[in-house]
């Protein structure tokens, strides 16, 4: 057991370092040396976690969107399941999809800009997977709980969200702010899309 919390605790040190270093110089100027001398630990110890830099910023994006998830099953209230709690939440996340500052969105429109490297395009297909695997299992929740209909196509709903979410984060590297598509009315038309009833009807979401 403290072999396995020292470890967690290692690479938390790791991916802290690496958030702060991003953010003080951004992903092309932060060296593998940089991490090493911030975190003080050693390449051969950071080699026992990830393989690299560019392996090493993948966690960091991952772990965005792993506190996500996180936050929404927190906000499933079992004793009386809602649609709008677990909303809630990833309307907040869908804000810093616009920042051009995130470190999240840097990391990714770094990696993307790098896709055709060997090893990089593999990393952003994991993460993609990943996303939509995560995204899914949300929507399939809400079914669960019967707050999203069953006729929903959980899987290929989940990827048109992961669509417009990478996209999201590319235009925070392109332009300083969205002129017509905003945070919110993409987090309104999941709701939409998610709830179709609740909308024809002209009711809220539950």
């Amino acid at each position: 057991m403290k072999r396995e919390q020292k470890r967690e605790q290692t690479l938390q040190l790791l991916l802290d370092t690496t958030k702060r270093l991003i953010e003080e110089k951004g992903c092309v100027k932060t060296t593998f040396g940089d991490i090493m001398e911030r975190s003080g630990l050693s390449k051969g110890a950071i080699f026992h976690y990830v393989n690299g830099k560019d392996e090493l910023l993948s966690l960091v994006l991952q772990s965005s969107m792993e506190e996500t998830d996180r936050r929404f099953f927190e906000a499933i209230d079992e004793g009386n399941p809602s649609f709008q709690g677990p909303m809630d939440e990833i309307a907040a996340d869908l804000h810093g999809l616009t920042e051009p500052g995130s470190v999240a969105n840097r990391i990714f429109r770094y990696l993307l800009g790098r896709s055709e490297e060997p090893g990089v395009k593999e990393i952003l297909g994991d993460f993609y997977n990943r996303t939509v695997r995560i995204s899914a299992d949300w929507i399939k929740e809400g079914q669960k709980h019967s707050v999203i209909p069953a006729s929903v196509d959980a899987d290929r709903t989940a990827e048109l969200f992961v669509l417009l979410s990478m996209g999201m984060r590319m235009r925070s590297g392109v332009v300083d702010e969205p002129r017509h598509l905003t945070a919110e009315d993409v987090a309104n038309f999941m709701r939409r899309t998610l709830q179709p009833e609740s909308d024809s009807q002209g009711g809220g979401a539950r």
